[in-house]
């Protein structure tokens, strides 16, 4: 869904959209399980465009200790603010507000919506993700899955690269 911000005025607009798996690209790790809602408003401002709102859905996602899916239910609030680029100067040096880090630069006269959403997703799930807390991982001798069997790989078994070490006291 684009947002034309021609059609946009200072009264806020209203936002209701879904989107499906197929409309959405992750990362490799990462999928969504299901539809995703956006419900939120949207302004302009000069050459500025708000865009507020909240984003439900869930994804699945693989442990970073057993490789197992993991699924999230997420929901998200975020504030955007979009820039027209030919507002900005052409300097090549210029200082920025701290306030200004925050905001978008956009090219056109359009916001893509899913694009918007996706980010929020991936800025959401960037953070290590497991099965269940207290997920044990994968033997680091035979890859069996902690979780799953007791593999009677040795712990204590020294690499033999290292054997010479153990004699040094």
């Amino acid at each position: 869904m684009l947002i034309d911000l021609a059609s946009l005025g200072r009264n806020p607009r209203g936002l209701e959209l879904a989107f499906g798996p197929d409309d959405i690209e992750l990362d490799e790790d990462t999928r969504l399980t299901g539809d995703v809602s956006f419900s939120g408003e949207v302004r302009r401002e000069g050459h500025r465009t708000y865009l507020r709102g909240r984003v439900t859905g869930s994804v699945e996602a693989d442990c970073v200790r057993c490789l197992e899916p993991a699924s999230r239910k997420l929901d998200l609030h975020f504030e955007d603010i979009f820039v027209d680029a030919a507002s900005e100067p052409t300097d090549e040096e210029i200082e920025v507000d701290e306030k200004e880090l925050d905001e978008s630069l956009i090219a056109g006269n359009e916001i893509d919506m899913a694009e918007v959403v996706r980010e929020q997703l991936i800025l959401a799930t960037t953070e290590t993700v497991r099965c269940k807390e207290d997920c044990k991982g994968l033997c680091p001798k035979c890859g069996g899955n902690r979780n799953l069997i007791d593999c009677r790989c040795e712990d204590n078994e020294i690499d033999p690269r290292w054997a010479a070490l153990k004699n040094l006291n």
